[in-house]
């Protein structure tokens, strides 16, 4: 569902707030959470360590024609996508009206042929809307953690239905929440267990990468060819981390 202007005036969102400590710049809802930051001299750079570990869908889709994304927050993953695969487009659906407000604070590009942000319920955009994409990343959290609608059955059973054939999931979530085991075990069964768990460097966050087509596997990865297609900046910050995952990945496999 896309949202009208009439729908904002109906719905009650929180207001995130913006800090800014002189070299970074940072997103919240509360003082407790950080949901997004951007270094100010270097917008685009992936500072969350796990946003770089999301990133590791160029493992399995090297070159996505089009990728979609739930969830705008600052915009981290949203700049370097945009920066990184010049030939990918990238539509990007966040339901909060106040933190699309802030796009220009987070240096977030303008919409354009190749770059698109909708206001819309992300859940409610894949039934009814029906795209395909070579990539679906969801980083879906609001105040109180990630909405219900962005973690059911059904949720994931339409991400299966978005992917084109070789299509890649991505999900980000609290390996420390104790629905954890719930919501991977969901994402196993909408792929029918074409599906790896990976932690993120700093331990709390868990990145599940699903795939609609081949299996995900070690023997898929070639870490020369993921990093290829990025420039010198963005080979450079993505390399040991793109390597790390192929590694657990080999060792979750048993090929160690």
């Amino acid at each position: 569902m896309t949202l009208a202007p009439d729908d904002f005036q109906s719905l009650q969102y929180i207001v995130p707030f913006v800090r800014e400590d002189g070299a970074s710049k940072s997103l919240h809802f509360t003082l407790g959470e950080l949901q997004s930051r951007m270094l100010l001299h270097q917008p685009w750079r992936l500072d969350v360590d796990y946003t770089r570990t999301m990133m590791g869908f160029l493992l399995f889709q090297p070159a996505p024609a089009h990728i979609g994304m739930i969830g705008l927050g600052g915009g981290s993953l949203a700049k370097f996508c945009h920066r990184q695969l010049p030939a990918s487009r990238m539509t990007v659906l966040e339901i909060n009206p106040h933190v699309i407000a802030l796009r220009s604070e987070f240096q977030i590009p303008e919409d354009d042929e190749r770059f698109a942000v909708i206001a819309a319920d992300g859940a409610l955009y894949l039934q009814a809307a029906a795209p395909v994409f070579d990539v679906l990343l969801v980083d879906g959290f609001d105040q109180d953690g990630q909405p219900a609608a962005l973690c059911s059955q059904r949720f994931y059973d339409d991400c299966f239905a978005a992917l084109g054939e070789q299509g890649v999931l991505v999900v980000n979530l609290h390996h420390d929440h104790p629905d954890y085991p719930v919501l991977a075990g969901r994402i196993h069964r909408s792929f029918s267990g074409n599906a790896v768990e990976v932690m993120a460097a700093e331990k709390s966050n868990a990145i599940v990468f699903a795939s609609r087509g081949p299996a995900i596997s070690p023997r898929r990865v070639n870490l020369a060819k993921s990093l290829a297609g990025l420039d010198d900046a963005g080979r450079l910050q993505l390399k040991t981390e793109l390597g790390r995952i192929a590694w657990e990945m080999k060792d979750l496999a048993g090929d160690a």
